[in-house]
């Protein structure tokens, strides 16, 4: 497997393209050369850069992921990255259930969907999680749930798809300036600033992407740590 990867000339498909950081991403990957950004949203989306093409997504329908994949005919990068968050302690298992299909099953499905052009480009898979994933907070205590399960869900298929060529790497986001963190006041970074670390990361081929300050406070600990080490270690279990 190469040792970097450079957007400049790929086709990349990003969920959540409409806001936030789906939405610099989309501006970040055009800025760096993409050849293609299939922008995946819930609602109508149009964009002056014809580079773009906007797909009609909701990634807990599975229908509309079908569709998608029809559409696309070769993909380079999947950035899974339409999430959802509610405030919760725990009481309402419903919430749990809604977090877990948009934030585990909803990025299972279009790798699932998508993993046969991945395979065919020897691509990569991009999964936006978040610091959560690692240490829940609780007042989005099923949003770390979900995200927690995301990032074994990404590791456990970074060691399968390792031998045949995709990469699959995972973000670990800190506190970034949009609508899901608006409830909370503490220094956060723009969402520019995350989608350039993210995909800094990316075309280094890290596995765990550090994108903003907060985060890469931890990165060193973590890259260097008895966790990482253990999952390298029952990465060999795959053959």
């Amino acid at each position: 497997m190469e040792n970097h990867i450079k957007i400049a000339g790929k086709v990349l498909l990003i969920t959540g393209a409409n806001r936030g950081i789906g939405r610099a991403l989309v501006e970040e990957a055009l800025r760096r050369g993409a050849k293609r950004v299939y922008a995946g949203t819930r609602v109508p989306f149009s964009h002056p850069d014809q580079r773009v093409t906007p797909l009609i997504l909701d990634i807990t329908n599975t229908a509309q992921i079908q569709e998608a994949v029809e559409k696309v005919g070769s993909l380079d990068i999947l950035i899974n990255n339409a999430g959802v968050s509610l405030y919760d302690d725990l009481s309402d298992r419903t919430k749990i259930e809604r977090q877990l299909a948009v934030n585990l099953f909803g990025p299972y499905d279009m790798i699932q969907a998508f993993l046969p052009l991945l395979l065919r480009s020897r691509g990569a898979i991009v999964n936006n999680l978040s610091l959560a994933a690692l240490a829940p907070l609780p007042p989005i205590a099923s949003y770390s749930i979900s995200k927690a399960a995301a990032f074994s869900l990404t590791q456990s298929l970074r060691a399968y798809l390792a031998a045949r060529g995709v990469s699959v790497h995972a973000i670990l986001t800190g506190p970034v300036d949009t609508d899901m963190n608006r409830g909370f006041d503490i220094p956060k970074v723009s969402t520019a600033s995350a989608a350039q670390g993210i995909f800094d990361g990316v075309e280094n081929m890290e596995e765990d992407i550090f994108p903003d300050p907060m985060s890469k406070s931890l990165a060193d600990s973590w890259h260097n740590g008895a966790v990482k080490a253990l999952e390298k270690q029952n990465a060999t279990f795959v053959s």
